[in-house]
């Protein structure tokens, strides 16, 4: 892929739906969990309502914006119980820092861990990789994410609990797409990279 400019281009790269394999790793108990989930993540350009309320929502000035998405999901895991899901929606707003487009805050309409508003840090590093980092009350979140190509995006996190309990996911994202070419070459970019990582 070219060079991916800022986190701005970065949204726009990821608009679309996805579909998620994810592999969680629960440190305390050396064990894995599977599972999946289906995203559909929409851009949003930074005049629209929904960065406007969400800037508001965290007494920030909706004019630093520049952009942010609205991402839904839909996903389950192996370790489930009866009647429980993992669906949600939330809505993200960049904010930079003065003068550098690759770094600044993300504002959330709420987050993963905790329901919640929340405000992480954002930065693209040298290889055009995502990285979120989330502060909870009660944990910390570290994300990184990246593209193999347009239709093929990778997810790294870590989740530090206060209490010690500690888990690593490792997700692989395909985009949903009408045209089997792609989505053949999607898939043996993700067997790929399976083999060399080890996942």
């Amino acid at each position: 892929m070219d060079k991916i400019l800022d986190a701005k281009e970065f949204f726009q790269l990821s608009a679309g739906q996805w579909r998620s394999q994810r592999t969680t790793h629960h440190l305390p108990f050396r064990r894995a969990e599977s599972g999946n989930s289906d995203i559909n993540v929409e851009f949003l350009e930074a005049e629209e309502s929904q960065i406007r309320e969400i800037c508001a929502m965290h007494d920030m000035d909706h004019n630093l914006a520049i952009g942010g998405a609205f991402v839904t999901w839909d996903g389950s895991m192996a370790w489930d119980k009866e009647n429980e899901d993992h669906q949600g929606s939330t809505v993200f707003a960049l904010i930079p820092e003065d003068n550098n487009l690759r770094k600044g805050k993300l504002l959330r309409e709420r987050g993963y861990a905790e329901i919640v508003p929340v405000a992480g840090q954002y930065e693209m590093d040298e290889e055009d990789g995502l990285i979120l980092i989330t502060e909870y009350e009660t944990m910390s979140i570290i994300e990184r994410f990246w593209f193999i190509n347009p239709n093929l995006r990778l997810r790294s996190s870590t989740v530090k609990r206060f209490g010690g309990f500690n888990t690593a996911t490792f997700c692989a994202e395909s985009r949903v797409v009408n045209n089997i070419a792609s989505t053949m070459a999607s898939e043996a970019a993700l067997q790929n990279n399976y083999a060399l990582t080890g996942w």
